[in-house]
């Protein structure tokens, strides 16, 4: 599986982006997904994870109630949709993934296997 992101932008304080992450291959439904941000001067950090089937997500405190994390294992492709965005969202957001079908979604970067390159999400206030 090789991961493409996108949809990343300029999006003004309380506005929404939704980000896709495109995999390759014929068996993403057997990959857990994550994505993850890093902000200059700043470790990179969990967001949001979703199992294999889409039965269990995660999210980072600092975001949930605003961001999702759907899955569409038709298209390959796993969504970040972000709302109520705030300027400390500003960050680069990367998705990564792992095969695995284990049902307690994955919230720590190194257990993730394969990673995007990266989509840059900016939030002016």
């Amino acid at each position: 599986v090789q991961l493409q992101a996108s949809g990343g932008g300029l999006v003004q304080a309380g506005g929404s982006l939704r980000l896709s992450c495109a995999a390759s291959g014929r068996t993403f439904s057997s990959y857990a997904m994550g994505w993850f941000r890093q902000a200059p001067g700043k470790e990179r950090e969990f967001v949001a994870a979703i199992t294999s089937s889409g039965g269990s997500t995660a999210y980072a405190d600092s975001v949930k109630g605003r961001f999702t994390i759907p899955r569409d294992n038709v298209k390959n492709t796993v969504y970040l949709q972000m709302n109520s965005l705030k300027p400390e969202d500003t960050a680069v957001y990367y998705c990564a993934s792992k095969l695995t079908r284990t049902t307690v979604p994955i919230t720590t970067a190194p257990r993730y296997t394969i990673w995007g390159q990266g989509t840059q999400v900016t939030v002016s206030s």
